[in-house]
């Protein structure tokens, strides 16, 4: 083999160094196209996707029994307006019994509920499921019934209950000819409306001298009860009694049902709430007036304000919020229906 010279080594090595560095110039593209496509990857990823579709949030109604109309339309009425709002709806009845609602609430806490209206089972003992749903990040909108706190319910709407009962009390001294002795059925003591209505009757009553009351027995809202207090109460006595004035229409039931039987259903008995039961034995001339919670139209108050609060966060400017009552007597009493009246 013939050997190189020294200037035939040199030409050649430069040639082979030509020779890699082509090379490398001709792959150097295919180095830089692979991290330009990576980059463009997350653009693509970028993209917004289509929303998913939100699940929705429930609210929970907490009432005493319904087997006393005035509770039940808060239940009915209000699932219906939370409904319409888009709203999932749960239902559960305390029977005004602390404990029970006490349960209602760590159940409702448990859920995850965005919010709590509640027809609550007494002024003091619903502080505190309050305050716990609060410290769960849970509002709480109390309908009908206040509690004896502030600052712990996002609201409190209530019909008023001075205004309305000093209506009842002004017809009832009315269809009295201003003369008569005559019974008062209270409502259950715990709740704060029971002591209220019974103070609005008194402050028109006790100005006329010759209105006497008999006595004054509670029938704890019961219709049963109610009546079982007036059959006692008419042993004891009798003809005496010319006027029966009840804190609610349920009680107002009960004293004329126990007067019926008694061949006296000529004496006067007004109520209150407004209920269809008590609008119908109106119409027949049987009970005379009661005085109407707007209850339909509080429920709806208390379900907007609670979806108000969800989506933006903003409370009611007012947490104690007083809805007035309307007399119902026979000139108006075919206005009314479900506790909603219509002028016509």
């Amino acid at each position: 083999m013939k050997k190189l010279s020294k200037a035939s080594l040199i030409l050649l090595a430069v040639l082979v160094l030509a020779s890699i560095f082509t090379g490398c110039a001709k792959t150097a593209p295919a180095a830089t196209t692979e991290p330009a496509a990576e980059a463009a990857a997350p653009a693509a990823t970028e993209a917004p996707a289509a929303p998913a579709e939100t699940a929705k949030k429930t609210i929970a109604i907490i009432t005493p029994a319904h087997d006393n109309p005035f509770f039940k339309t808060v239940a009915d009425y209000g699932t219906k307006v939370a409904t319409d709002l888009g709203y999932e709806v749960v239902v559960m009845v305390h029977d005004d019994d602390p404990a029970l609602q006490a349960e209602h609430f760590d159940t409702a806490i448990s859920l995850g509920v965005a919010a709590i209206i509640c027809d609550n089972a007494g002024a003091d003992a619903t502080i505190a499921p309050v305050q716990k749903a609060l410290d769960a990040g849970i509002p709480t909108f109390l309908v009908d019934r206040e509690i004896n706190q502030s600052g712990v319910a996002k609201a409190q709407i209530v019909a008023n209950n001075l205004q309305g009962a000093q209506a009842v009390a002004e017809e009832f001294v009315l269809q009295m000819g201003e003369t008569g002795m005559y019974l008062e059925l209270l409502g259950r003591e715990t709740d704060t409306n029971a002591g209220v209505r019974s103070k609005g009757f008194h402050d028109v009553i006790d100005q006329y001298a010759d209105m006497t009351l008999l006595e004054a027995q509670t029938a704890n809202w019961s219709q049963t009860e109610a009546q079982t207090v007036v059959d006692t109460l008419i042993q004891k006595y009798g003809a005496d009694i010319k006027g029966v004035i009840c804190g609610n229409d349920t009680m107002a039931m009960g004293a004329m049902a126990a007067l019926k039987n008694a061949g006296m259903g000529d004496v006067i008995v007004c109520g209150f709430d407004g209920s269809n039961d008590v609008r119908d034995s109106i119409l027949a001339g049987e009970i005379k007036a009661t005085g109407l919670q707007q209850i339909a139209y509080i429920t709806q108050l208390a379900i907007e304000q609670a979806d108000k609060f969800i989506k933006t966060g903003e409370a009611p400017a007012e947490e104690k919020q007083l809805v007035d009552c309307l007399l119902i007597n026979a000139a108006n009493a075919a206005n009314l229906d479900n506790f909603v009246y219509t002028a016509k």
